[in-house]
């Protein structure tokens, strides 16, 4: 029987390629948002789920905060902006940088106009010397006294994070769980594969092409008598040479990344899938409010 008598529902947020989604998923024991060397890898809100003693967290993985460009960018900046409403606390996620940057800054001034508890997270530094830290921490509190606490992490080794999980806790509010035992993510089996397969696409192709890819999946069913998860999935690009690009000679590109995303996709479901994949072109879609919302970018309800 689950002892959960408290929950704290904790927004994650910062520029883009901050560790934000690595953080998500190394405190929630296993990958539920995907991850990328590329900026503007999350677009939608990615929600993970861990338990600590009496303490259900839920994490809200956001966008990276950036200057939208398109309507897809629009979309993801407001919703950075909305995952601050109604939440028990905010972890600001940056680099151990002495400056404290306009995505920062506006992130700040959004924290305080919400007015819930901030952590500030000083994450990556596995890559720097500790006495560096120090000069950090004070350009961030110079810029606001606030921070309820300042804490160094590192998503990739794991340092720091029982103690970010003992400083959340401090907020949570007594209440049922929100998410049954067990229950990692509140992302559907179909979205999941989604964006696995575009984890791939943003790993394996170069420059602007992977952010004008969206993937959209048709068929996802499983077989009643083998387990055999079948998922037919379109991959939608906004050129005609992205399109060559992405099949590559013989096909060799789509291969390759339909191969990485289908391991994925049967480690994520634990049985054997059967993936197949179209590439087709849908010309300046993150431009169009409609075509970004039919891939399901869409504000909630």
């Amino acid at each position: 029987m689950s002892e959960i008598r408290k929950t704290a529902m904790v927004t994650v947020c910062g520029r883009p390629n901050v560790g934000k989604s690595s953080l998500t998923n190394a405190l929630v024991g296993e990958k539920i948002a995907i991850v990328s060397n590329k900026a503007q890898t999350t677009r939608n809100r990615v929600c993970g789920v861990l338990a600590r003693g009496d303490t259900q967290i839920v994490l809200l993985d956001t966008p990276g905060l950036h200057r939208p460009r398109s309507a897809l960018g629009e979309y993801m900046v407001k919703v950075v902006r909305e995952s601050l409403e109604g939440v028990d606390c905010a972890l600001l996620l940056v680099e151990p940088i002495a400056h404290v940057g306009g995505p920062e800054e506006a992130l700040i001034a959004r924290i305080r106009e919400e007015g819930i508890p901030a952590i500030l997270c000083v994450n990556k530094i596995d890559t720097v010397e500790k006495a560096s830290l120090l000069p950090v921490m004070a350009a961030y509190n110079e810029a606001w006294d606030g921070f309820k606490a300042i804490l160094p992490i590192s998503a990739r080794t794991g340092e720091g994070l029982d103690e970010l999980c003992d400083e959340i806790r401090k907020y949570a509010e007594e209440g049922p769980q929100l998410f049954p035992d067990g229950q990692t993510s509140d992302q559907p089996e179909r979205q999941v594969m989604g964006e696995l397969l575009r984890e791939k696409l943003l790993l394996c192709l170069d420059k602007e092409i992977p952010h004008g890819v969206a993937v959209e999946i048709s068929r996802f069913s499983e077989r009643e008598e083998s387990g055999i998860v079948d998922v037919d999935a379109v991959i939608y690009c906004e050129k005609g040479s992205h399109k060559g690009i992405i099949i590559g000679k013989h096909g060799d590109m789509l291969k390759k990344v339909s191969s990485l995303a289908r391991r994925d996709m049967e480690k994520f479901m634990g049985t054997k899938v059967y993936l197949q994949t179209w590439v087709k072109v849908k010309e300046n879609w993150r431009d169009s409010v409609s075509a970004v919302r039919s891939f399901g970018y869409r504000d909630s309800d």
